[in-house]
């Protein structure tokens, strides 16, 4: 008998959701949300009952009842660390998207949704592979400063999706496997997965591993705290350099790849020299992230997966064909099928492929 899903992936300001028969999408849609109608609300939590009768109208404009959901699956939001695969929306677990045990997010509101319409006509409701994933070996928390140990905040929704696709593909057990997988967006994530756990990753957010289309990666500390006491800057205003305007933004005026491989056939040969040496330098970091993590897999690496949005680019593969490929064979999963990657997870805890995780 298929299994019949309600998948809700919420944004800062748009709520994705899809319809699956098992994993055979029946439709999506992404609706958007006005900044005025988000600011109306205090907390990203009193956006629940707006975003819910949004997603409710929506189903119902379509024909679709509730009631023809077997299970309902919602973005996992800042929880606490916990390690990888599906979880049920637990009243603990409820608890601490709530109150943003990590921080207010809006994918905070997508395990609160997932549990309220679950209850309501009775089926499970689940998360999947939250960006707290954090499966980190002990040695891969040093930092060299005690009170700054470094954190696991990365892409891991879409990072164990395409491991355990490219698994499955050649008919293995993503568990046996030593895999080195490259997430590249709006953050850049490059994670040493071995034997089912990611072990050792570059966090995507706030201050690890290459710069990307919007963040700094790492940056010389010393300069940083320089900059962080010159009162040139608030607090707020040196995170955002490092968060939000980083990387091509700060370098090139964009965060789009695309347009960044424009530049570089501008007619204006200095400003596509630069852009060409921004990308080279961007390339150049991933690869030395991918060493990294080849490193720390002792050089036993079976596969590197390259996956997101800068995943397209041929260019971008070409080059990585030539500095890593070395290392390991290549497989391209361009983009990131999250509604997708939280169906299979929730499809793989009722089929009986995986055990529900506890929180």
């Amino acid at each position: 008998m298929s299994i019949k899903s309600l998948i809700i992936n919420p944004g800062s300001t748009s709520t994705k959701i899809g319809v699956f028969e098992d994993e055979e999408l029946l439709f999506d849609e992404t609706l958007r949300h006005t900044t005025e109608e988000i600011s109306q609300y205090a907390s990203i939590v009193d956006q629940k009952d707006f975003r819910k009768k949004i997603i409710v109208d929506f189903l119902a404009s379509k024909g679709i009842d509730l009631k023809e959901f077997q299970v309902v699956v919602g973005r996992g939001g800042m929880l606490k660390p916990i390690p990888g695969g599906t979880y049920p929306v637990s009243d603990e677990l409820l608890n601490d998207l709530k109150i943003g045990k990590q921080g207010q997010h809006a994918s905070n509101l997508g395990g609160i949704l997932a549990r309220e319409l679950g209850d309501e006509i009775g089926v499970p409701s689940y998360i999947v592979d939250p960006v707290v994933v954090d499966e980190l070996c002990n040695l891969a928390r040093y930092s060299g400063v005690p009170e700054l140990p470094r954190t696991s905040v990365f892409h891991a929704l879409n990072q164990k999706a395409v491991a355990k696709r490219y698994a499955k593909e050649i008919g293995k057990n993503y568990n046996e496997l030593r895999l080195i997988v490259v997430h590249m967006g709006g953050g850049v994530s490059v994670g040493a997965h071995e034997n089912g756990k990611v072990i050792d990753v570059f966090n995507a957010l706030d201050g690890d591993g290459a710069f990307s289309p919007e963040r700094a990666g790492g940056v010389p500390a010393g300069a940083l705290i320089k900059m962080c006491f010159s009162g040139q800057y608030t607090e707020k205003e040196v995170y955002k350099k490092i968060v939000g305007n980083g990387g091509f933004n700060a370098y090139l005026g964009t965060n789009d790849a695309r347009v960044v491989e424009d530049q570089m056939k501008d007619a204006d040969k200095e400003k596509a020299a630069k852009a060409e040496e921004v990308y080279d330098a961007f390339i150049y970091q991933v690869c030395k992230n991918i060493g990294a993590q080849a490193a720390v897999l002792e050089g036993k690496v079976d596969q590197i997966i390259v996956t997101g949005g800068i995943a397209y680019s041929k260019l971008v593969i070409a080059e990585f064909k030539k500095r890593i490929g070395w290392i390991a064979p290549l497989t391209v999963y361009p983009g990131e099928d999250e509604l997708l990657a939280l169906a299979q997870g929730a499809l793989r805890v009722m089929n009986g492929e995986e055990k529900a995780m506890e929180y």
